[in-house]
């Protein structure tokens, strides 16, 4: 019997990229001369498609404006990447390493560029443990929407029910659910542990070596 699919989201899961994004939602905001967001507005927003973001936090702005706060962000990212280098959570590392040493298919679906993905997990050591890699501009239908499952799922030839899915925020929750894959939310990132239940977790661990033991369930 072959070992299942791990599809991992990577921000506030895999890499800890809180204090990056959020200096850079509020640096884009000081820019556009926007009202100042907290961090926590900014944290909670982690995890949707980067126009998704500035929609959540300022739902009045026009089209034209959040595509101008999407390219100013991504400028300043760029720029701050190089500064705040974003760090593996404890554990992962020799988790995903562990995981994929027990014949498990690791993947990840973010709603991060392609590019930045792979840019990330190469700074991260975790590149060589992860077989796939699925961003925003990969699909038309971000998360909570299924897609990025389901194309994992077609690339990787892997049923739902062999899959599970693994993330911080209820966004990530819903997309696994809505692929018919089992899930499992982690409690070290964005969201807390009540949106990850209320969500429909079927698993919640507080440390990423919690996974292994899980992982032998699906």
């Amino acid at each position: 019997m072959r070992k299942r699919l791990i599809i991992f989201d990577f921000d506030g899961t895999l890499g800890d990229t809180r204090r990056t994004i959020v200096t850079t939602m509020q640096m884009t905001i000081k820019e556009l001369r926007l009202p100042g967001r907290s961090d926590d507005e900014c944290a909670a927003t982690i995890g949707l498609p980067l126009v998704g973001c500035f929609k959540a936090m300022f739902p009045d702005l026009q089209a034209e404006q959040i595509e101008l706060c999407a390219d100013t962000y991504r400028r300043i990212f760029n720029e701050n990447q190089r500064i705040i280098k974003p760090q593996a959570f404890p554990h992962v590392v020799e988790t995903l390493s562990a995981l994929k040493e027990q014949g498990f298919t690791l993947t990840i679906a973010s709603s991060r560029s392609h590019a930045s993905l792979s840019e990330l997990t190469k700074d991260m050591g975790i590149s060589e443990s992860i077989s796939y890699l699925i961003g925003a501009d990969d699909v038309k239908k971000a998360k909570p929407e299924p897609e990025p499952v389901l194309n994992t799922l077609s690339a990787m030839n892997y049923e739902a029910s062999e899959t599970l899915v693994v993330g911080d925020m209820a966004v990530d929750i819903l997309m696994g659910a809505n692929a018919g894959a089992k899930t499992c939310g982690v409690t070290w990132g964005n969201g807390t542990k009540k949106e990850l239940q209320e969500a429909g977790a079927d698993f919640i661990i507080d440390s990423m070596k919690e996974l292994i033991e899980i992982a032998d369930k699906i």
